[in-house]
């Protein structure tokens, strides 16, 4: 498998696929090796996992540089991801003995029947799971997965994706030093047939994030096992702009939502509809600040967007603009590829539509790109139901000065996340989770701690 970087075309190394033989070596010394690693205490796998924060630190700055060399995003943007992947770390960290801790749920010293009844909920792992990762924010979607499963006495299985490759065999040695025995966290390399190969296996769980299409491929090829399957997919992610903002304030903050990460992220704003009162203002300051986004050097400090991680995906970019323009949008900016980069690269210029309707497809599918439309809508009611208008359900936002107003209109979202006056953000104290073709289960908070484990109901009754 070629690495490459998708900046310069350069071909940076080879990583060697793993063989249906070795994946399968894998998979059985996980099984061996996870009833010990379950069996320690969970304040050692506490630390371990700190040590392994304490890799991150340490690299921070060599890490961050080969994230940006095989994905393409900009350094700045790669450094912010590791900051971001501490505060996940520690909430784990500070967690998980009070979560996975066994629950006294009745303690009754004269039961009925005579004895003290006592019923108690315990937590035990589910056994030996794969994390099938992402590229965009492989460290960000990793650590949702293999941070609190192994935590709670998990063996994981982790195939990065063939985009991100070689930031998953870094994340396999810092683990692998700080303590995690290496049957226990496995990298498993290669592309989407390897990824088909390791779920041929039974396993106790499948952990995968990217698009819907896979998802439900995934889901559908693990069905007979009866593994927990959690699927973490793609988005729509609509964003209501009411007529008593600021409108300077809202369209700065909608174009870093809408433009981070070149719009490849699952919760990017990828539409837009803005009370008509003023839409064209809004529009005006969007469209300007979108235009002040520099594009250049992924390497360069001072580069907000690089290019696009997968070429193939300006493809995908292009047809939507052409299906819009063709249905009587307007190109405000952008549109089309930046050509004159090297061969096998793919830049995209920021691109916002305007006069957009909801049968456009830059209005219905995911773009994962540097693409936005933005919409005219009369009053909250319309935008409501042209928000709701998806198969996806993964995050919906609101900017507005009135919180009931706003309030109003989440509470009508099919969505897994609500924001009122932010965009684009996710907390460790939150789940995240998804509705529709955006997935199902939930990782982060508590929940994505407990999702990793069986509740086992103890039933305890003493002799009179």
């Amino acid at each position: 498998m070629k690495v490459i970087d998708p900046s310069t075309g350069e071909h940076l190394t080879n990583v060697l696929d793993d063989s249906a033989e070795l994946i399968a070596e894998k998979v059985a010394a996980a099984r061996a090796a996870q009833p010990s690693w379950a069996a320690r205490p969970v304040g050692e796998r506490i630390e371990i996992m700190r040590a392994f924060r304490g890799w991150i630190v340490k690299k921070t700055d060599e890490l961050a540089a080969l994230l940006t060399s095989e994905t393409g995003k900009p350094i700045t943007q790669s450094r912010n991801e590791l900051a971001g992947l501490l505060p996940r770390i520690d909430f784990f960290l500070d967690e998980a003995v009070a979560t996975l801790a066994d629950e006294v749920v009745l303690d009754d010293a004269d039961a009925a029947g005579g004895g003290r009844l006592r019923e108690v909920i315990t937590h035990e792992p589910l056994g030996v799971i794969a994390n099938i990762s992402a590229w965009n924010y492989p460290y960000f979607v990793g650590s949702n997965v293999f941070v609190p499963a192994l935590l709670a006495g998990n063996a994981v299985l982790y195939k990065p994706s063939e985009h991100a490759t070689l930031t998953g065999l870094a994340i396999a040695s810092m683990l692998n030093d700080a303590g995690v025995p290496v049957d226990v966290f496995s990298l498993v390399a290669g592309d989407g047939v390897v990824g088909a190969e390791l779920l041929a296996h039974p396993l106790d769980g499948v952990f995968f994030t990217g698009s819907y299409a896979t998802g439900r491929r995934i889901a559908e090829s693990v069905a007979s096992h009866l593994g927990r399957v959690q699927l973490e997919l793609g988005g729509k992610d609509p964003v209501y702009v009411c007529d008593d903002v600021d409108v300077a304030a809202a369209a700065e903050g909608l174009a870093d939502g809408a433009f981070y990460n070149n719009g490849q992220s699952c919760c990017s704003v990828e539409r837009i509809y803005v009370h008509h009162s003023i839409h064209d203002a809004f529009v005006d300051r969007f469209v300007a600040n979108v235009e002040g986004f520099v594009m250049g050097d992924p390497t360069d400090d001072a580069t907000y967007l690089g290019p696009l991680t997968r070429a193939d995906q300006a493809d995908v970019l292009e047809a939507q603009v052409a299906d819009a323009v063709a249905k009587g949008a307007t190109v405000r900016t952008g549109g089309a590829r930046v050509h004159g980069g090297p061969a096998g690269t793919a830049w995209f210029a920021p691109t916002v539509l305007t006069g957009v309707t909801a049968d456009m497809a830059v209005m219905r599918d995911e773009s994962f790109g540097p693409i936005i439309g933005i919409q005219s809508v009369a009053d909250d009611d319309e935008a409501v139901r042209l928000m709701n208008d998806s198969e996806y359900g993964l995050t919906a936002g609101v900017y507005a000065v009135d919180q009931a107003r706003a309030t109003a209109v989440l509470r009508h979202m099919r969505a897994g996340s609500a924001y009122w006056n932010c965009c684009d953000r996710v907390s460790p104290r939150l789940p995240w989770s998804g509705r529709g073709h955006s997935g199902m289960g939930s990782t982060l908070s508590t929940y994505g701690i407990l999702t990793f484990a069986h509740p086992k109901a103890w039933h305890l009754r003493t002799p009179s």
